[in-house]
């Protein structure tokens, strides 16, 4: 064995993981049980392993893995837990829910939240289609349809660099794509 290998239940990865399910979660969290109240990374973690519980052992848990992507490094994996707690405190408890925002005030919303939790990374897989998950229920709470992603595949360069400019706070380009995608 690799003296560098990292092991573990984490490092296995399915390739496809199950759209269906993700579309089965979309209808249940945006019909029967839009959160009315903060969401929380709580409330992520839940929606993860009802997402993915079938599919990974680890769903629902934070990564305990380092990650990156296109060499552009996530969180470290035991930096997760604090980040997440300060997501919570300072962008999920103070910009959700969205009902009654104005439109700019979701886009700005949308776009710090997003932008957070990309950041962090918080899950081995599927973060991307969680943060737009989360994304379309905060379009939902202030009475908008899900987003079009359609313009952020397009541009997925210039979206890339709209998440990095959140590395300096700087939620301007990611409010930009928000604004394209809210219908």
């Amino acid at each position: 064995m690799n003296k560098y290998w990292v092991g573990g239940e984490q490092t296995e990865y399915q390739p496809g993981s199950d759209e269906l399910l993700l579309s089965k979660l979309y209808d249940e969290v945006l019909t029967s049980r839009l959160p009315m109240g903060a969401i929380l990374s709580s409330t992520l973690m839940s929606w993860h392993r009802r997402w993915l519980g079938r599919v990974y052992k680890w769903a629902g848990e934070l990564q305990t893995v380092n990650m990156n992507k296109g060499g552009f490094n996530f969180a470290a994996a035991p930096r997760i837990p604090k980040l997440l707690s300060e997501l919570d405190a300072n962008q999920m408890s103070r910009l959700t829910p969205c009902f009654g925002m104005s439109r700019a005030e979701l886009i700005a919303a949308i776009a710090e939240v997003h932008v957070e939790l990309i950041l962090i990374h918080p899950f081995r897989e599927g973060n991307g289609r969680l943060a737009r998950l989360l994304a379309d229920v905060m379009a939902v709470q202030a009475g908008y349809e899900p987003l079009d992603y359609s313009g952020w595949e397009q541009q997925k360069e210039n979206y890339i660099a709209a998440i990095h400019a959140g590395l300096a706070c700087d939620y301007r380009p990611m409010q930009t794509f928000v604004d394209l995608a809210l219908v």
